[in-house]
């Protein structure tokens, strides 16, 4: 029987903050490879604190915003490549270049690991796009914070976290595309039409809370946000 297939898009602010980034990384593929028993996973990594940092210095220079994006795409793969590394012989050696081939690749190995693929498109809408293209049975956002708030708690102490959200309420909270480089939020509008489009089934948890990522890939108890046709597990 074939496997489920389950795409994971992890936040560059979860892998790699700063902080014990590399002892992350290898629990972070010791969960992953042991997994892979049970799922075909596909992981997109995002770029982060170090892509936006390159982003904000190109603006400064007068880089155009598609510049910008595609410097951003190059950190995303970086950061793909450290996971590859962690993970072994268990992943793809190299990042797929577009969906085609990630599907390809995921018949090969068992986890599949890609970061952006073009500009204007983030790597939560790149991780909507290979799940509607895998026929992925859910989406996992492993992003710096444990949920969907009704605002950003870094920011807003008395945001309070939504346990469940309908794809029109995804869409809606998403708002419009700002259409700069490297924007910093939770799902950002492109992603949140595809994940409709598709109706596919979403997870928000923290990525550095391991026994949550567990959990929703294995569709099990997590501490975050799922959205769904109705909003249900």
């Amino acid at each position: 029987m074939p496997k489920d297939r389950i795409v994971v898009s992890l936040g560059g602010s979860v892998l790699v903050p700063g902080e014990d980034d590399s002892e992350y990384i290898r629990n972070l593929a010791r969960l992953l490879i042991r997994l892979s028993d049970m799922y075909a996973l596909f992981v997109v990594t995002g770029g982060g604190r170090p892509a936006r940092y390159y982003i904000e210095v190109g603006r400064d220079l007068g880089m155009d915003e598609r510049a910008l994006d595609a410097m951003g795409i190059i950190l995303t793969r970086l950061n793909a490549r450290l996971l590859i590394q962690a993970l072994g012989p268990k992943a793809s050696p190299e990042p797929p270049e577009d969906y085609e081939e990630a599907r390809e690749v995921g018949e090969e190995y068992d986890i599949v690991v890609m970061g952006g693929q073009r500009v204007s498109i983030t790597t939560d809408g790149v991780a909507a796009e290979l799940a509607e293209a895998v026929e992925a049975t859910r989406l996992i956002n492993a992003t710096s914070v444990d949920g969907v708030y009704t605002a950003d708690p870094n920011i807003e102490p008395t945001a309070s976290r939504f346990d469940k959200l309908s794809y029109e309420d995804l869409i809606r909270i998403a708002g419009r595309p700002t259409g700069l480089a490297g924007p910093s939020i939770v799902i950002d509008p492109h992603a949140a039409q595809v994940i409709k489009r598709a109706r596919i089934s979403v997870y928000v948890v923290q990525g550095r809370d391991l026994k949550s990522v567990e959990g929703a890939i294995i569709g099990g108890d997590f501490v975050g946000t799922v959205i769904g046709e109705d909003g249900s597990r």
